[in-house]
């Protein structure tokens, strides 16, 4: 701690000798800011603490942005948040800059060693006339941290009385850390596919809510979506169609690691799902020697499931594995590879625990660690394997009972793909129709699974019914941002009467992405965010 204030008095010395070495500039008049409630701000997910000092930060055209030097990606948060800034309010915040003579105020991204901030993603957020510090020990949670200023930012400056515009951002302390380290959201690019575009703009906006992990389900019996050098047929035949006949697609290995670089810069995680030994045909369209239903395996562009499977009991099924396996982990930084294997109905029992404990040792021999759906609970998996539940809760207790982690899905809560009501144009509702409300009113904690082995909570989008990214926003937004905040925030902080005001003024930030948002009438949605009085000089 004291090393962490030493450290800051440097900087501000620094800082104020180049102020005082400018005694040529004219002084320029002091603005009188605004009084405000830093507690009263919208900010989704909830912080930890929040206390306001009733004051506020002049955003101007006289702020820069500094970073720890020699703090790992630090420089790159500061940069990321100088770019959001610019896109936002259409000004530029210079970054690490040596000529300080036009700066007046700081935005200071600070490497700190205090033990109040030990875990990757916990971050403290200083607010004051003059200085916004941010502290984390990691760039990680220094960009956690900057996502929580970006909420800060007024949509509109308050330049009535200024010499210029000034966007008066709210004083006060923010403490805050994640409850749980996995906060996934999933996309499915197989049974539609969805260009490299569509995912880049999906990152976004699960990172401005702190959404850390990404799980792309990448095969299915309706299309096969990623590049397998060593079995080209995969793309060429199994990419080729979708659900309804459309054209399908597919990532190019180079496209993938566009999109997992994209995703890395965001701090987010891609998890790459080949789903097997059923939901399958699409790979046994391209190579029969797979099939093991007994059935000349066809283009498939139906909702059904359940029909496909893999032969578990050869050889050239598990070669085949290894290098898909292989060659995606290759591509893949992240510690996770997703193997599916839920509705496998056509596969016997004995069968499909023999395939899940050979896939396991596969995955393990590339450096990852098995995820599948709450069905691979009935293998004979070691604890390192994890399992997503989504809709058996005895398979879940089958988790636990042998220490694994599970990460919560439950269908009827946290399916994206599920309709909002009897209405809605898109979508299904085999699991339950999903309004805003109930899809924030419930807690991963109350299932029974102890706290210990919650890995954390994902919401999947399966895209039967959607085909375009406007689709995928309807289904997706606002319910997605109530999903961070189950995620992140603990469950004493969470209250619904209080997360509906607060959901209503993310409105000019969905608008202004072109974000296609479901604008459900439980929300009492805001046009503008908030603005401020008049801003006066002295």
């Amino acid at each position: 701690m004291i090393k962490t204030v030493f450290i800051k008095s440097l900087f501000f010395l620094s800082i104020g000798m180049v102020f005082l070495a400018c005694q040529n500039e004219p002084e320029k008049p002091r603005i009188q800011m605004p009084e405000t409630d830093l507690a009263t701000v919208s900010l989704i997910p909830k912080p930890v603490k929040v206390i306001p000092t009733n004051s506020a930060f002049a955003l101007d055209q006289f702020t820069a942005i500094y970073t720890s030097k020699n703090a790992t990606g630090f420089d790159k948060v500061g940069e990321f948040l100088a770019e959001k800034i610019k896109e936002h309010i259409d000004l530029v915040v210079p970054v690490n800059g040596e000529n300080a003579n036009t700066v007046e105020r700081i935005i200071y991204i600070n490497q700190s060693d205090s033990l109040e901030l030990n875990a990757p993603e916990a971050y403290q957020l200083y607010i004051n006339q003059d200085s916004i510090i941010i502290n984390a020990n990691t760039a990680e949670g220094a960009f956690r941290g900057i996502q929580t200023l970006r909420q800060l930012v007024p949509n509109v400056s308050n330049d009535t009385l200024a010499v210029q515009k000034i966007w008066p951002i709210p004083s006060g302390k923010i403490t805050d850390n994640p409850n749980f380290g996995y906060r996934g959201a999933m996309l499915d690019v197989a049974r539609h596919f969805f260009s490299v575009e569509d995912v880049k703009k999906y990152i976004d906006l699960l990172a401005y809510y702190k959404i850390n992990m990404l799980h792309l389900h990448l095969t299915d019996d309706q299309g096969w979506r990623i590049e397998i050098k060593s079995w080209p047929k995969l793309t060429e035949i199994g990419g080729s169609t979708e659900v309804g006949g459309g054209p399908g697609g597919f990532y190019t290995q180079e496209d993938y690691k566009e999109i997992v670089r994209y995703a890395q810069e965001r701090y987010m995680t891609i998890i790459p799902e080949v789903d097997m030994p059923g939901h399958t045909n699409s790979a046994s369209v391209a190579y029969p020697i797979l099939n093991g239903n007994g059935k000349t395996p066809k283009l498939y562009t139906g909702m059904q499931v359940g029909f496909s499977t893999f032969d578990t009991r050869k050889d050239t099924v598990y070669a085949f594995i290894d290098d898909v396996v292989r060659e995606i982990s290759e591509m893949t930084p992240g510690p996770y590879f997703h193997m599916g294997g839920d509705e496998s109905h056509v596969t016997k029992k004995n069968d499909y625990i023999h395939f899940v404990n050979k896939v396991e040792k596969i995955v393990q021999k590339h450096g990852k660690r098995m995820i599948g759906w709450d069905e691979v609970a009935n293998a004979d998996i070691d604890s390192n394997a994890i399992a997503q539940w989504w809709a058996s809760e005895e398979n879940a207790k089958k988790a636990v009972a042998k220490n694994m982690k599970v990460i919560v899905s439950p269908a009827n809560k946290a399916y994206l793909d599920m309709k909002y009501d009897t209405l809605t144009d898109l979508g299904l509702h085999w699991a339950a129709y999903i309004p805003v409300d109930s899809a924030y009113q419930w807690s991963p904690e109350d299932y029974g699974i102890p706290k210990e082995n919650i890995l954390g909570t994902e919401a999947p989008l399966w895209s039967e019914t959607i085909t375009n990214i406007s689709e995928l926003e309807y289904l997706a937004f606002p319910r997605m941002i109530g999903y961070s905040e189950l995620a992140w925030t603990v469950p004493e902080n969470r209250d619904w009467e209080d997360y509906k005001v607060r959901l209503a003024d993310q409105a000019p930030f969905l608008e202004r992405n072109n974000v296609n948002y479901y604008p459900s009438k439980l929300i009492d949605w805001k046009k503008s965010k908030y603005t401020y009085e008049t801003i006066e000089k002295d």
